[in-house]
This record gives structure tokens, C-alpha cells and sequence, in this order.
């Protein structure tokens, strides 16, 4: 993990425990369905950075002979635990919260506390996000945020700005759903800010379950590194043809790579293996990332499907 990420990651864990904090002590004067599904919002959140720090010193272990490629992967299961622990413990316990005092509506209590309590989450909470946002910048290029969300290959970053996007939202949301209650004497606005806060964590919980469940099955690199390997392997003067090439992503920061090459057959072996070591060097110069090359001599066959791996 990057300084960055760390610094985004601690930046919203700083953040949520204090809200989370002020939050229960708002709740605790006013009753207030959506301060308490914000609360546990919080808490989720502030769980979910721990999750992530987590994940990121589990990756970091030594290959074994059982994970012979390392741990990278350990990053996206614990980001893909993330996407669970809002789901569960922020989305449904805010939904059933609302739903909950929808049925049984009682009148709030010192509404200003919960209202200043609040705002002084959108500040905090607003400050969190533009960390994330400076962070993901760096890598982010000229893609939107939503494409960038979609082919990242770093788990933390998506994950930070999501929740913390949904955390500001969730913030807004109990806002007008109090001050609403506080206005017309009417609770159930209050139980509606609760309710429409869960469908809130729900939706960033199933975004982030989907693009964490490709990282963990297995995604290729992006197309622009994948070009770059496949021209520091065919420029090689001894190369006639890149028969296959396959990519895979066993970490943020570590790729794995298998292609089958055709070589001049003159190559005695001795020349084949240093010809197979240059490229290698080569490719690793062409990525910003760790790499596991594995090169397959073979002869292209026009009529075989170069796609299947058979040559």
C-alpha cells in the first residue's frame, strides 16, 4: 500500500470514530432514528478502515509452499469483507431502524443536538472525502471516477470513497430527515432519513461486493499494460510471434504473466534460455508493477485458435 493510501485510510478512520462518538451522544438526547443508523454507519465504517490496514499487513507475508504466489489477494478479501460489514451492519440495521420507528413513531427530543451533531459530521466527513479524492487523483488520469472505480486494480481507494461518498450523503440524508420531524411534528420523516440512509449502504455495499469479487476471481491487467508487454515481447529481434499472452492481477501491485512465443528456430538452448531471460527484463521494465513471467516456447499454427493456448 502507498502512503497515499494509508494516509486516506487513516484520514477516515480519524474521522469516523469521532463522528461515531458525537453521534451515540446525539442519539442519547434525542432519540432520533436516523442519528442512531448513522451511528452504526460510523462504527461500520470506522471497522471497515481496520479491515483495511489489516488486509494490507497480510499481504505483505513471504510466499509459502501452500500460497506459492503470496498473499497480494489478501487485499481484496478483506476489501471485499468491507462490502459486507456495510451491508449487514450499516445498511440493514439503518433499514430496519426505520422501518421500525415507521411502525412505532415517537416524538423527538432536542432535535438541535442532533442537527448540530450533524453538520459537524458533513464538515468532518467532507474533509475525509477530499483526502480521498487527492489520493485517487494521483492514479486516476483522465478517467472518470466512475471508470476508474471499475478497472482500479488498488482495493482501498474505491472502497475510502465510497464510503466516505456515503457517509457525506447518509449525513445529509438524517439532516433533512430531522429537521423535517423537528418542523412539522411529524417522526416519521425522521424514520424516513433512517430507511433511505439503509438503501444508501445498500447500493454502495453491492457496487463494492461486485468489483471485489472480479478483483478476488482473477482480473487482467489493463489494456495499455498489456500492450506494453506484449511490445517489449515481440520487438525482441529473436521473436517472430507473440502466440498468447494472459495476464493476471495476484495483487494491486503484482502481476502474474504466462505467453506462449515463437522463436527462431536456429536458437540453440543456451541462446533460447538468455533470449528468454532479456525479455523478461524487459517486460519488468515496461510495468510499474512486481511480475511473475512465465515463457512457453511453441509454433504458431494458423488453423489452431491462438486463444486456447494450443500452438
Amino acid at each position: 500500500m502507498n502512503p497515499g493510501n494509508r494516509r486516506a485510510i487513516i484520514a477516515a478512520l480519524l474521522a469516523n470514530s469521532g463522528i461515531a462518538v458525537l453521534k451515540f451522544i446525539g442519539w442519547s438526547f434525542t432519540g432520533a432514528a436516523s442519528l442512531l443508523a448513522e451511528a452504526v454507519h460510523s462504527v461500520a465504517d470506522s471497522s471497515n478502515q481496520g479491515l483495511l490496514l489489516w488486509g494490507n499487513a497480510a499481504a505483505k507475508r513471504s510466499p509459502t509452499p501452500t500460497h506459492p504466489f503470496g498473499y497480494g489477494r489478501e487485499r481484496y478479501f478483506w476489501s471485499f469483507v468491507v462490502a459486507l460489514v456495510i451491508f449487514s451492519l450499516g445498511g440493514l440495521f439503518a433499514l430496519y431502524e426505520g422501518i421500525n420507528k415507521l411502525i412505532h413513531p415517537h416524538e423527538l427530543t432536542e432535535p438541535k443536538w442532533a442537527i448540530g451533531i450533524l453538520l459537524l459530521g458533513i464538515i468532518f466527513e467532507g474533509l475525509s472525502l477530499r483526502t480521498a479524492i487527492q489520493e485517487a487523483r494521483k492514479s486516476k488520469a483522465q478517467q472518470s471516477w466512475w471508470t476508474y472505480i471499475r478497472r482500479t486494480k488498488n482495493p482501498e481507494l474505491p472502497v475510502i470513497l465510497l464510503e466516505d461518498l456515503g457517509a457525506l450523503l447518509g449525513l445529509i440524508l438524517a439532516l433533512i430527515g430531522i429537521s423535517l420531524a423537528a418542523w412539522t411534528g411529524e417522526p416519521r420523516f425522521d424514520a424516513l432519513g433512517s430507511a433511505s440512509i439503509g438503501v444508501l449502504l445498500v447500493a454502495i455495499a453491492a457496487i463494492l461486493a461486485v468489483e471485489m469479487k472480479s478483483l478476488l476471481i482473477g482480473e487482467a491487467t489493463n489494456p495499455e499494460h498489456r500492450s506494453a508487454i506484449e511490445s517489449a515481447t515481440s520487438r525482441h529481434p529473436s521473436v517472430r510471434r507473440v502466440i498468447h499472452l494472459r495476464t493476471q492481477h495476484i495483487g494491486p501491485d503484482r502481476i502474474l504473466i504466462g505467453t506462449k512465443v515463437e522463436f527462431d528456430p536456429d536458437l540453440s538452448f543456451a541462446a533460447l534460455s538468455a533470449v528468454i531471460n532479456e525479455i523478461e527484463a524487459t517486460i519488468q521494465d515496461a510495468v510499474p508493477f512486481e511480475t511473475m513471467i512465465y515463457i512457453e516456447p511453441g509454433v504458431y499454427t494458423a488453423s489452431k485458435d491462438p486463444q486456447s493456448g494450443s500452438a
